[in-house]
């Protein structure tokens, strides 16, 4: 079910989008009905930089197991770097 609840984050990084590479500034994380991918409910991510406009944008719709396994997958793998 839908939460209504986004979280934002600050972040600095590198995105490639159909233009190319851009600079990434944001990162909005929510819970809610996908735009593409066949789910019913989908943990949705969008990295953005809004100051480039609206091409300067990645978005990711992951099913919840997919998105716990991504998840503890980068947690593991910042816990392993020196």
């Amino acid at each position: 079910m839908c939460t209504y609840e986004t979280a934002r984050v600050e972040l600095s990084g590198s995105g490639k989008g159909a233009s190319g590479w851009f600079p990434l500034s944001t990162a909005t994380v929510y819970f809610d009905h996908p735009t593409h991918a066949p789910a019913d409910h989908t943990l949705n991510i969008d990295f953005l930089n809004p100051e480039l406009g609206p091409g300067a944008r990645l978005a990711v719709e992951l099913g919840p197991g997919a998105a716990q396994a991504l998840a503890e997958a980068i947690l593991a793998m910042l816990g392993r770097a020196p």
